[in-house]
């Protein structure tokens, strides 16, 4: 193995600022990467080596496999992390990082590609003893196979892509005059989303819970660490996450925790990975799919466990042991992650761009900020919506609940709309708080996103608060820099109080 004292970091935002982080705290040096529209971002300050791989379009930029490879070649980085989404899941990235001599700080290639073909996925976990939904374990060629197959299993059924993820490719079908066009059109968009056509076909779960379990295997052992709830979604997209799982018992958790790791183990797993299960209202659940990468909402089960799954990613990809007690792991207390995005769910969750101009973000116990950018950044249409995540821990999910409130109300974001409204009206449903959810169940309450009467009011007067508080302690210290624009000066003095 390569020795590693330097990681270069192939992704931006977030979660590049989160690796950057981890390098550090494992006594590593880290290099950025960052397309034009991100030259200001807080990851590309905080590494020890920036360089600008092109313009802001990630087929530019981020997704330039040579590039990418052309600049760890030229800062001396010896191993490479992908983060999650670009190139995170792609097999051919995964191999020319293992072809060019480096360190891909994930699972091996071999792993990635077999996860990632979703009908070779299906296979092996029959064959490892998984239980999968019933379905097809090929893509589906002809409409006679497809119908047929349909009639076997019982409408509604779901089409899917291949090499699909994030809601992409999938279709439901409710009835057999559907089927042949909710084929063309999965087709035809997971074409254009993967370049990859072939679709399949599986039982629809109607209703289930979405639960997923993180593994995390090194060269000796593989273990899980538990559930993480992420049922509460919109356009297959998750919006909050919490650990553990109302729905799930210390029985079943140990059930779907070792089917986790015969999946893990059947691909040669190695790293840190998320094995997703549609749960079933009578206990029964069925593997979905694997990540193979780090989550988003991985801080709730880090909260929980006490377990830093980045530096865990690093340390496996350097030869080391992974720094997890054997035996028995039990969730201390509950953890709950809110993704605040750049939409606006009172317009049609229509996106929102511009410049942050202030931010407050919440701060106490049990209260962490996961974000990419900060007070002067520009929030642009070239990336993700994600501005950041809100994550709390409670000592159980009543007090978690009661945290996440006061820690939304704290939020001030100032320049862009965000769906921090929408959260707390989620957060604070009777059907929510009693953890009564499922994967429909945001499109059963549209009313969710509308802003109640009022609430334009409420926020317009919490942010007046802030800015009212923020500006008279500014007004008691010079500003960082001279300026013959007064908001440009109060924002360098707000930059320099850390408002981020």
């Amino acid at each position: 193995m390569t020795p590693v004292t330097r990681v270069l970091v192939a992704n931006r935002g977030e979660i590049a600022l989160r690796i950057i982080r981890a390098c550090h705290e494992e006594g590593l040096e880290a290099v950025a990467v960052y397309s034009a529209a991100d030259r200001l971002s807080p990851h590309v300050r905080a590494s020890d080596l920036a360089v600008e791989i092109g313009p802001a379009a990630p087929s530019e930029s981020y997704l330039r496999i040579d590039r990418l490879l052309e600049v760890a070649r030229e800062t001396g980085a010896q191993a490479i992390h992908p983060g999650y989404g670009f190139l995170a899941e792609r097999a051919a990235f995964a191999e020319a990082v293992e072809a060019a001599g480096l360190v891909f700080i994930g699972p091996p290639s071999t792993a990635i590609r077999a996860m990632g073909d979703k009908t070779e996925a299906r296979r092996r976990m029959r064959a490892a003893g998984v239980p999968v939904v019933p379905g097809a374990d090929a893509p589906i060629t002809e409409l006679a196979t497809a119908l047929e197959l349909a009639r076997e299993m019982g409408y509604p059924v779901m089409v899917k892509a291949v090499a699909g993820g994030g809601g992409k490719g999938m279709r439901v079908v409710h009835a057999l005059e559907d089927l042949e066009g909710a084929l063309a059109t999965a087709a035809s968009e997971a074409l254009k989303a993967f370049g990859d056509s072939a679709v399949y076909i599986e039982k629809l779960i109607e209703r289930p819970r979405h639960v997923e379990i993180q593994v995390l295997a090194d060269a000796t052992r593989t273990v899980h660490l538990g559930e993480r709830e992420c049922s509460v979604q919109r356009r297959h997209q998750k919006v909050v996450e919490e650990a553990p799982s109302v729905a799930v018992d210390a029985a079943l958790r140990a059930r779907m925790g070792d089917a986790a790791v015969a999946a893990a183990k059947a691909v040669g797993y190695r790293s840190a990975g998320t094995c997703e299960f549609l749960l079933a209202a009578d206990g029964s659940f069925y593997f979905l799919e694997m990540n193979t990468r780090i989550q988003v909402e991985h801080p709730v089960t880090e909260l929980v466990y006490g377990i830093d799954l980045v530096r865990q990613q690093l340390r496996i990809a350097r030869g080391l042991p992974m720094q997890v007690p054997e035996g028995p792991r039990t969730p201390n207390g509950w953890a709950l992650e809110c993704r605040i995005t750049s939409e606006d769910p009172g317009n049609g969750w229509m996106p929102s761009t511009g410049r942050i101009e202030f931010l407050r973000v919440p701060a106490g116990p049990g209260v962490r900020w996961d974000s990419g950018v900060e007070i002067g950044n520009e929030v642009t249409l070239y990336y993700d919506s994600m501005v950041a995540k809100l994550i709390v821990w409670g000592r159980d999910r009543d007090n978690a609940l009661r945290r996440m409130v006061r820690a939304l109300d704290e939020l001030v974001i100032v320049g862009i709309a965000t769906n921090q409204g929408f959260q707390r009206r989620l957060i604070t449903d009777p059907a929510f708080v009693a953890g009564d959810i499922d994967i429909q169940f945001l499109d059963r309450r549209p009313d969710l996103a509308g802003a109640p009467p009022g609430a334009a009011l409420t926020r317009a007067a919490a942010i007046a608060a802030a800015l009212a508080e923020d500006a008279a302690r500014h007004a008691r210290k010079p500003a960082i820099a001279e300026s013959g624009d007064a908001r440009t000066a109060w924002l360098n003095a707000a930059r320099s109080e850390g408002l981020r």
